[in-house]
């Protein structure tokens, strides 16, 4: 619509025009000494209209002759960016489709036409990694290294994260130190260098900065921190001095969690120090009870074994069908020469839950009362139910409930 306006205003211009000019008797007079020239109006119009389409056009002409060169390289340039950048999409696409040959020729010849040249190279040698090229690999990331320190961050998190999947973990923390400032990926990558290296105060440190920045919810933040607090604390067993030192820093509520304590027992238990391993179990069922611990707890020999026993049988009144602590009971009654007892324990455990372990030991207190059958039998039981837990027999049924003393 617009374009047919522009038309019917053309043509009525040129008829104006003409009118205009047919009632034009006008005329320019220029005298030269000796010449004298008497122009039509009209006609003076016509010829200054021609001049200037003729210099307009002589003027473009020349621009155009003179800007050509600078358009060409403009055109070739364009050209060049397009076919890189395409290039380099073949690159990236081939990567995540798994083709890493195809994605390291690509990614090879983006960088040769010189566009986003740090991220062709970081591609090439993510391809080159896991085409297992350590070497092309390496030189990749040397030239990528070249670049401004402003954009380094692209290389030095690719170099750590190739480093990490090698087990590399000391050269993953020196290459991650050169960030200036790190990022929520980052500081990922630094916490799984620092498990991989065993720092494990720096590890309870990163978990505590990754959860404030909602990288991991609470529960996760937990676990992470409890298994970075237990590793630690075996890291030190071997020096008693230090190992006291770590475990008084560690928080009051960590120490009362069971997989802690159950770890702290077990050292202590191994030092030689049954008190304190009865001491850490005991409260630490105090808050949460837990079987796995309580099994810990005839190994952790204190200075009262009679007083030791109390308290496994106050635990029986809150827990009546625990398997463990039944356990606990018969071997705690076993060492006071209870023998009664022993077996009564250990029978009411074994109904409960058939163990190895629990057949184990009435069998030999079976040896002790002189019961040479029965010790024969509960040796067989026990080797029956090691065998099935490798799936090498079939389930045997349960035995009856036995009462307890």
């Amino acid at each position: 619509m617009k374009t047919l306006f522009s038309v019917i205003a053309l043509f009525a211009l040129a008829v104006g025009l003409v009118v205009a000019a047919r009632y034009n008797d006008g005329y320019v007079l220029v005298v030269l000494p000796p010449y004298r020239i008497e122009v039509s109006l009209n006609l003076l119009f016509v010829l200054l209209a021609i001049g200037f389409i003729v210099l307009y056009s002589l003027v473009r002409l020349v621009t155009t002759a003179v800007q050509t060169p600078a358009r060409v390289r403009r055109y070739r340039v364009a050209r060049r960016r397009e076919s890189a950048q395409a290039t380099l999409l073949s690159a990236l696409e081939a990567y995540f489709e798994g083709r890493y040959a195809k994605a390291e020729r690509a990614a090879a010849q983006s960088i040769e036409l010189g566009e986003h040249r740090r991220l062709a190279l970081v591609l090439a040698a993510r391809a080159a990694h896991e085409l297992r090229a350590c070497d092309r690999r390496d030189a990749y990331l040397q030239q990528a290294a070249q670049g401004a320190p402003d954009e380094d961050a692209l290389r030095i998190v690719t170099e750590a994260e190739l480093l990490l999947e090698e087990r590399r973990a000391d050269e993953a923390l020196d290459a991650l130190q050169a960030l200036p400032r790190k990022h929520t990926a980052a500081l990922k990558l630094e916490l799984k260098a620092q498990q991989l290296a065993r720092h494990w105060d720096q590890v309870i440190a990163l978990v505590g900065e990754l959860e404030r920045r909602s990288v991991f919810d609470s529960e996760q933040a937990t676990k992470l921190r409890t298994h970075a607090v237990v590793e630690n604390l075996k890291k030190k067993a071997l020096d008693p001095h230090a190992f006291d030192e770590a475990w008084k820093k560690v928080p009051e509520a960590q120490k009362r969690e069971t997989s802690v304590a159950a770890a702290v027992a077990r050292i202590y238990i191994g030092l030689g120090r049954g008190a304190d391993a009865q001491q850490i179990v005991e409260q630490s069922l105090e808050t949460t009870w837990d079987s796995q611990l309580v099994a810990l707890y005839p190994g952790a020999v204190g200075r009262d074994p009679v007083r030791q026993l109390e308290r496994a049988e106050t635990w029986l009144q809150q827990q009546p069908n625990d398997a463990a602590l039944l356990l606990v009971l018969g071997k705690l009654c076993a060492r006071q020469a209870l023998w009664g007892k022993a077996q009564s324990y250990l029978e009411a455990s074994i109904a409960v839950e058939p163990t190895v372990s629990g057949h184990v030991e009435l069998a030999r207190l079976q040896e002790k009362l002189g019961n040479a059958d029965a010790a024969r039998r509960h040796y067989r039981e026990s080797l029956d139910l090691a065998l099935k837990a490798l799936g090498a027999t079939e389930p045997t049924a349960a035995k009856p409930a036995a009462t307890y003393p």
